[in-house]
């Protein structure tokens, strides 16, 4: 399956997962996709292990978190609305390699105004689920989240890489 790319979301300073000065990071990039979902192309690097050859269980959580409020931005269109995550379920599949291309996915599956809960999950490129999560979240305002920090101080990165399309297997 293809998927358009519809535009790249924003990327944080020092987020573990998406922020581009953080030296230990995953830098992944985000897509809002045609379908309503969000996308990423990424890879965690060896100092991601926990057992040689693989991916440390709470990076592996942290991206599929990460999926969540992604998500509901890509259904929205907008980085307007924040939350914070109130309960996560993931399941370990296959061991997630380090130094090898995967794919992240996340998809809005309830909304209220108050809540919503998204399935993720993280594929290699042949389409294999790795692992998967259903997360739910409080949507919050971004001063009760954050303080005084504004969303652009934070999220500053748009950064095009020309991808205008992302193939996967369903």
């Amino acid at each position: 399956m293809i998927v358009k790319v519809l535009e790249k979301q924003r990327n944080s300073r020092m987020c573990a997962i998406c922020g581009m000065d953080n030296s230990y990071g995953v830098r992944a990039p985000f897509y809002n996709m045609a379908d309503g979902s969000v996308m990423s192309i990424f890879r965690y690097g060896e100092h991601h292990q926990s057992y040689p050859g693989r991916v440390h269980g709470g990076l592996i959580t942290a991206m599929l978190d990460e999926m969540g409020l992604r998500a509901l931005w890509a259904n929205h269109r907008s980085e307007r609305d924040f939350g914070v995550t109130i309960s996560l379920e993931t399941n370990f599949r296959k061991p997630v390699p380090y130094d090898a291309d995967l794919l992240g996915r996340g998809v809005l599956i309830t909304e209220s105004s108050r809540f919503f809960a998204v399935d993720a999950c993280i594929m290699d490129r042949a389409g294999q689920v790795l692992a998967n999560a259903r997360v739910k979240y409080i949507k919050l305002d971004i001063a009760k989240i954050a303080g005084d920090a504004t969303v652009h101080e934070e999220m500053p990165y748009l950064i095009e890489d020309g991808v205008t399309e992302i193939e996967f297997v369903s």
